[in-house]
């Protein structure tokens, strides 16, 4: 991990990195789940809300900053390109891992081992290589390979119903490759959201939006920069809602509709932004995003560090129930102050974790420092 100043960036996609981070935190850090608005949940399985928007665009960032700051390797994968991919890959997965064992008091054996982190890290080192190792011609062969294999997989080897949480193939490779005790339980069963297997089809939104940041440094007429990304925004759209009929939007089996669809509003989403900031240079509402944006994965690990620390301070109340600071910040503080009103409360609790989070990178952001894993 190294410290640098920051350099010429192009504000609009910072600006977008610093929205879905702020957004990956607030969906994150409820005061309580079971008082949630429905729009910061994820859909129970099937189906798409704007919660199940946040991590595609992401990876999809992921992939646009790949393009962008792979010229320094002219877009070709070197010995050297490589150990950067290489050290990059291992150092946010092992961060992820590192995450989800502190304090480090549980056992390995029952340690998980995909996350977000985790996904983040391997789509990204596989996509790189991918990227960068084949031409962009056939890179993007590459991608939609993956996403036709992957359909063809879970249509193929799940089960009954293939595409059902207990019957589909990812969990099925997962469970014999992770094991029972490395995956995630959230669902009442042994299922990663963020699995190993469905982490291939992530990889396709990176390489999505590799030639999305292609097309962006190949123009120079922004007008039909926004036009293209447009065009293709809707285009994706429409392809993913058709691929829908026959391999559902799911977010948890990350399935290659999934893919083009939140590929598709991601562009859209892009494009109105550089209209906004990059064209008409309204930009004066963009400073809190821009500090997310600069330091974002850092940004991210704090904000799970933070809720960590929360649980890790426990003890016995009066009336002989367990507490932790987590639930006694909301119980006792949120709730208490909105006692007619428990979804604003907890949502309000998720924004203070917001709000403290952005201290600390406004911190870094003045002093124009840049966190680089």
């Amino acid at each position: 991990m190294t410290l640098s100043s920051t350099t010429n960036r192009l504000l609009s996609l910072d600006v977008f990195r610093g929205m879905t981070i702020a957004l990956m935190i607030l969906v994150n850090t409820p005061g309580s789940w079971s008082y949630v608005y429905p729009p910061l949940l994820h859909a129970k399985w099937h189906g798409v809300t704007p919660t199940d928007l946040v991590f595609p665009f992401f990876l999809f960032i992921v992939g646009v900053s790949l393009f962008l700051s792979s010229g320094k390797f002219n877009h070709e994968l070197s010995k050297r390109s490589f150990l950067k991919i290489l050290r990059r890959t291992v150092l946010i997965f092992s961060i992820g891992l590192a995450l989800h064992w502190f304090p480090f008091s549980r056992s390995i054996d029952s340690l998980r081992i995909m996350g977000v982190l985790q996904r983040i890290a391997v789509a990204y080192g596989i996509g790189a290589l991918l990227c960068l190792g084949l031409s962009q011609k056939h890179a993007w062969k590459a991608g939609i390979a993956l996403l036709l294999g992957y359909w063809a997989l879970m249509w193929g080897l799940g089960g009954e119903n293939p595409y059902s949480l207990e019957d589909n193939f990812a969990r099925k490779i997962d469970l014999l490759i992770l094991g029972e005790n490395h995956l995630w339980k959230g669902f009442g069963i042994r299922f990663d959201p963020e699995g190993l297997f469905s982490t291939l089809p992530a990889v396709g939104t990176v390489i999505f939006g590799y030639y999305i940041g292609a097309l962006i440094k190949s123009s120079e007429d922004k007008s039909q920069l926004i036009k293209n990304l447009l065009l293709i925004g809707v285009s994706s759209i429409f392809i993913g809602l058709a691929w829908n009929i026959y391999f559902p939007l799911n977010k948890p089996l990350w399935t290659s509709s999934y893919v083009i669809y939140t590929g598709g509003i991601a562009c859209c989403v892009l494009g109105i932004l550089i209209e906004l900031i990059d064209v008409r240079a309204y930009t004066k509402w963009t400073k809190p995003f821009q500090v997310f944006g600069l330091n974002p994965l850092i940004i991210y690990v704090l904000s799970g560090l933070i809720v960590k620390i929360m649980f890790m301070f426990k003890w016995e109340n009066a009336e002989g129930k367990n507490r932790n600071v987590y639930s006694w910040l909301f119980n006792d503080v949120y709730a208490s102050l909105l006692p007619e009103n428990l979804k604003f409360a907890s949502l309000l609790f998720a924004i203070t974790i917001v709000a403290f989070c952005w201290l600390v990178g406004y911190a870094l952001y003045k002093k124009k420092i840049v966190i680089k894993v």
